[in-house]
């Protein structure tokens, strides 16, 4: 008796037009977020450039949001998947204020919930695109981390995403001292900030600084950095590059 495989009609659920669909490549997407403790609390900044592939088609990109009472997260990469995640955090937030027992998530809680979903987001090779920062004040507490896209994580006094991990992490190392004033922390930010403008081509010169005390959150207006561009390095950028174009 001959058994011949059944062949699959043309629009079957089984057929290859079912087949589940990855994040592969990211379209939409946000640079750099820098962020730092100072003495009162946590401060954080970002540009508010979203580039379209290498154009630089939005430019009022919010990428730092509260989160509950205690927390402040900023997210570098693609927008779409922030705003994802930002609604799992709605979810998380909600389901927490349900139990209305007088305690709240704070910031150490969140980042361990942004590691467990980045990670298994990655397990499923269907990553969402972000590297996160995640600070927050609670109890008297400081606390802030980063998670990439892959869940990888890590708790540090600064931290820093994309480019910022080289170019403003350096400067972080040498300047930054744990009884850092307010006014001295927002001018070591916008230092940094004003190196990444200067070295990457997505950043752009609108930004927003946010802080996080144990009173909440505040984000400012957008406002441009004071920049400089008569430097000789700028001028001619291969002068002395052995082999360059």
């Amino acid at each position: 008796m001959n058994f011949m495989a059944s062949k699959q009609p043309e629009n079957s659920l089984l057929g290859p037009e079912s087949d589940s669909q990855r994040t592969m490549y990211p379209y939409v997407t946000g640079t750099s977020v820098v962020a730092l403790k100072y003495k009162d609390g946590i401060l954080m900044a970002a540009d508010m450039g979203g580039s379209y592939g290498s154009t630089l088609r939005y430019k009022s990109v919010e990428r730092m949001k509260p989160i509950g009472k205690h927390s402040l997260l900023g997210a570098s990469g693609e927008i779409s998947d922030f705003q994802e995640i930002l609604r799992y955090l709605d979810e998380l937030i909600l389901y927490d204020n349900m139990w209305d027992d007088g305690n709240s998530l704070g910031p150490k809680e969140v980042h361990n919930y942004l590691t467990r979903v980045m990670y298994n987001r990655r397990n499923k090779f269907n990553p969402l695109w972000n590297s996160l920062v995640l600070g927050g004040v609670k109890n008297g507490q400081k606390y802030l981390g980063t998670v990439s896209m892959i869940g990888v994580n890590f708790e540090d006094n600064h931290v820093a995403t994309g480019f910022g991990n080289h170019l403003a992490r350096p400067i972080l190392r040498q300047e930054w001292h744990e009884n850092l004033s307010f006014e001295d922390g927002v001018k070591l930010l916008e230092k940094c900030m004003r190196v990444l403008l200067y070295r990457d081509r997505s950043a752009v010169n609108k930004l927003q600084i946010a802080k996080i005390t144990e009173e909440g959150v505040t984000i400012s207006q957008p406002y441009s950095l004071k920049t400089y561009w008569e430097f000789s390095a700028f001028e001619n950028p291969t002068q002395g590059a052995v082999g360059s174009w």
